[in-house]
């Protein structure tokens, strides 16, 4: 790995700029080779910086990696979008949370890079992955996704079951993009915009829902 250079502010760009540009290049590197095999001195040639610049912004190629994978990881952003929305009715708000989740991950005009490092790193995964639980994952577990189906399931469910279903949920959304090899092949000319966006997130809330209020009722029949 190259040698950071003393903490000198770059120059040459705004600040904000700058971290763009290293966090995109950053993302297209690790995408391509993983974290070990890539070097800051390729960072730097993508982005067009020099490498002061990665040591002011990020510290070293491990703090830049662990936050290129925060970044391709839409899991805080989905938190905070359906926590401002302030959604009353728990139906609606899982609607919200599969809707912001889906777009995040299959947007089509988000970068490619996003996917392949998130699928990388899931492969493979790094010490990055301990941080991308804590601040991205679990904030949309525990402040979204459980609060919601506790008022769905009117808190009759156990720990294991809770688990199963979150799951559940989550797995359906992650399909779309983790299998998309898969599904490339076995539907030839299907093609994921904005309109399938909508379409997925309706039938994915509707079937979980559909299987939660039955299994509540289930539930509920067990118990006076």
């Amino acid at each position: 790995m190259a040698t950071l250079e003393s903490k000198v502010p770059p120059t040459d760009l705004s600040e904000e700029t700058t971290r763009e540009r290293i966090i995109n290049a950053a993302g297209e590197v690790f995408a391509e080779q993983g974290f070990e095999r890539a070097t800051v001195r390729a960072i730097t040639q993508r982005a067009g910086v020099n490498v002061a610049a990665i040591n002011y912004h990020f510290g070293d190629k491990a703090e830049l990696y662990s936050r290129v994978i925060l970044d391709a990881c839409a899991g805080q952003t989905v938190a905070e979008l359906v926590k401002a929305e302030a959604i009353a009715d728990p139906q609606q708000r899982l609607r919200s949370i599969i809707f912001h989740w889906l777009h995040f991950m299959l947007d089509p005009n988000r970068p490619q890079w996003k996917r392949l490092l998130m699928a990388r790193e899931m492969a493979n995964p790094t010490v990055a992955l301990d941080q991308l639980v804590e601040n991205s994952i679990r904030p949309l577990r525990d402040q979204c996704l459980r609060p919601t189906l506790s008022e769905l399931t009117e808190n009759r469910f156990d720990e294991k079951q809770w688990r199963y279903l979150s799951g559940s949920i989550m797995g359906q959304c992650n399909y779309y993009l983790q299998s998309k090899p898969i599904i490339d092949r076995l539907y030839p000319g299907f093609e994921i915009g904005k309109a399938e966006i909508n379409e997925l997130a309706d039938h994915i809330a509707r079937f979980s829902l559909a299987a939660i209020t039955e299994m509540t009722r289930q539930e509920r029949s067990k118990k006076p």
